[in-house]
């Protein structure tokens, strides 16, 4: 079987998902577009070449939808003749992108292709396509007291981990720490491309603090849900949570035979992948068995990785993962993560494997590992070799 490579992977700044925010202004088609251009223009690729562009992209409505993968690819100037679909596994739809991507590489199916994602939250409000519609009713007879949304399920995993408050905005405050300092030494300028004259990710808060994070309130008190799940302290709050955010991001995947082929350097290699469904309810915690489950498949042991990029949801999610396979936490979003970062939902995974190619390069570190918790219930892992 061919490997798959990394040759290049990029991402826009983040921007706040509201009116206002620093990319509110930029449609979606377009800026998914200047992302495409970013990445085809700084490796000099013929754009020809590409067999297929894979986008994900979760709230496919308005001007997100008809296929905004194959419509950002015709505005970034890309020929006719390359193909674009579009991909919804919720938050992992460009990890996901970016597993069909490598898997078609390998299996044959692909040459070059691009893995990408996009989501405008500010233009295209987060559940904006699930108005007029119940798409959880068919579901009833199976689940009769009702599926909950993400919030519910971060509650529920803070009870069963027993988390309280003060961790959780702990970790919030360090992921804004973090964050910070990779900003303030240049660690992302590579990894950025400068969109609408947007460079910088808009949702770090540098003089972030656990005390003033402990002003906020919690986000989804509700008393029905207090009566069915009275184990939950209401602990989730806007501080500890990821933002609403705008972004795009993608990633220059190939045969490394067609890499060399063409002069062009492979970062990294795909080394292993995994995907899982998990409890719908809560719906985060797939991120565990995910892990265990490419681990399995590829051998390694959770030590072995040098670098652990999980997806920062919300503060229980990366701190349960953390609780099961007891990591060292300075390899855990050594950057931050989106708590501070922000979380451009279709645009997180090929987002989190930006900056996770970055730290390895930086860091000398071999492996790396990505895992992101999906709603539904679901999660993607990733494993990548720096080489």
């Amino acid at each position: 079987m061919r490997s798959a490579v990394i040759v290049d992977v990029i991402r826009t700044a983040s921007g706040k998902g509201k009116a206002g925010g620093a990319l509110s202004g930029v449609h979606p088609t377009e800026l998914l577009a200047s992302v495409l251009r970013s990445l085809i223009a700084r490796n000099d690729v013929d754009p020809a070449a590409i067999d297929d562009v894979l986008t994900g992209c979760v709230s496919q409505v308005g001007e997100q939808s008809f296929n905004i993968a194959r419509n950002a690819l015709l505005a970034a100037g890309l020929p006719e003749s390359v193909p674009g679909t579009t991909i919804d596994r919720q938050c992992g739809s460009s990890q996901q992108a970016a597993h069909f991507a490598a898997q078609g590489v390998m299996a044959g199916a692909y040459d070059a292709v691009i893995a990408s994602g996009v989501e405008s939250m500010s233009r295209i409000p987060m559940f904006s396509n699930m108005q007029g519609q119940d798409p959880y009713a068919p579901l009833a007879a199976r689940y009769p007291e009702g599926l909950v949304q993400q919030g519910i399920s971060a509650e529920l995993i803070a009870a069963r981990w027993k988390m309280v408050r003060d961790e959780l905005d702990a970790f919030a405050a360090r992921s804004h720490q973090r964050a910070a300092k990779a900003t303030e030494a240049g660690w992302f300028a590579d990894e950025i491309v400068a969109v609408d004259g947007h460079a910088i990710d808009e949702s770090v808060r540098p003089s972030t603090t656990v005390e003033r994070l402990a002003e906020l309130e919690p986000a989804f008190t509700d008393a029905a849900i207090a009566e069915r799940f009275p184990e939950i302290s209401w602990s989730i709050t806007p501080g500890n949570s990821s933002p609403l955010t705008d972004g795009a991001s993608a990633a220059l995947i190939m045969s490394e035979e067609r890499a060399t082929q063409l002069g062009l350097r492979p970062r990294a290699r795909f080394h292993a992948f995994a995907v899982t469904g998990s409890d719908p309810i809560t719906m985060l915690t797939g991120i565990i068995p995910a892990t265990h489950k490419i681990l399995d498949r590829c051998g390694l042991d959770i030590h072995d990785i040098d670098a652990y990029e999980v997806n920062e949801a919300f503060a229980p999610v990366p701190l349960a993962w953390q609780h099961e396979f007891g990591t060292d936490p300075e390899r855990l979003n050594p950057r931050g993560g989106a708590i501070a970062l922000g979380h451009p939902l279709g645009a997180s995974g090929t987002k989190l494997l930006t900056t996770l190619v970055n730290h390895l390069e930086r860091t000398s570190g071999r492996y790396g590992l990505q895992t992101m918790c999906e709603g539904g219930g679901m999660a993607n892992a990733t494993i990548i070799e720096r080489l």
